[in-house]
């Protein structure tokens, strides 16, 4: 088990177990992202705080998902939303419906992913300060969902507005993706 911060309570702790993970996952450290992820949602479960719980499930499931390990992700994404929704950050919880669909639109599951996208593009949407990069990667999620789909009009419409999107916060990357999917959609 991996040992937080001395002092922290327990809600601090977990949230310093999650932000190292989160660096050992960012320098591709998996066994180590893994363990901290790990001791966080042991931490969080054994204080019974539903919001740290949320915050460290969303993370380990992240890293599962990294490895390749889909099943694990969806069970961990689909434990923290109800979880998400008991809290009183929107974006928290549109972050996490977001990256609930992304498992279940990587493992062809279009009709369930869809939901997932809609509520959380509408979570960011209604959002007074809402970070406009997280609406483009919503955006552009629905749209490979409706471009899957052969929903081209509607594929077309979101592209459109992720490059826009993508312009907005200079992710040259996003505008060029957005851009190739718009001149393959005709």
């Amino acid at each position: 088990m991996i040992a937080a911060e001395a002092g922290d309570g327990p809600r601090e702790a977990v949230e310093s177990l999650f932000q190292r993970g989160m660096a050992a996952r960012r320098e591709r450290r998996p066994g180590e992202a893994i363990r901290h992820m790990e001791a966080a949602v042991a931490l969080a479960r054994r204080h019974d705080d539903p919001v740290a719980l949320a915050r460290a499930l969303h993370g380990r499931a992240n890293v599962e998902r990294d490895r390749g390990r889909r099943e694990v992700a969806l069970r961990l994404y689909r434990e923290a939303v109800p979880l998400c929704r008991r809290g009183d950050d929107p974006l928290v919880l549109a972050h996490t419906v977001r990256h609930l669909g992304d498992v279940l639109r990587e493992m062809g599951d279009l009709e369930r992913a869809e939901p997932c996208y809609t509520e959380a593009l509408a979570l960011y949407r209604a959002h007074p300060s809402p970070p406009l990069l997280d609406i483009a990667n919503a955006v552009r999620r629905m749209a490979i969902l409706r471009e899957t789909r052969d929903e081209r009009e509607e594929a077309r419409a979101l592209w459109r507005e992720a490059r826009h999107l993508y312009r907005e916060v200079g992710i040259e990357a996003g505008v060029s993706e957005s851009s190739a999917h718009l001149e393959h959609l005709g």
